[in-house]
């Protein structure tokens, strides 16, 4: 039997005010896939997208579908 989780990654609003735009940081995402895998999760599947913020700000999101063993 499988267990599955959907989590949604993304930087931090203060990047995006500044930058008026964020992008994620690789070694971030990096760090938190690593820290999932600790755990057991595999990446089933992600998806990229670009979500608003406050109405004038963009910053980078990525949908993640992880599955582990239960």
């Amino acid at each position: 039997m499988k267990e599955y989780k959907v989590v949604i990654y993304r930087e931090n609003l203060l990047g995006s005010i500044i930058l008026s735009g964020s992008k994620v940081n690789p070694q971030k995402f990096a760090d938190f896939l690593n820290e999932h895998a600790s755990e057991g999760w595999r990446v089933v599947t992600m998806e990229s997208e670009s979500r608003r913020a406050l109405l004038f700000f963009k910053r980078e999101a990525f949908l993640v579908i992880m599955e582990r063993d239960k």
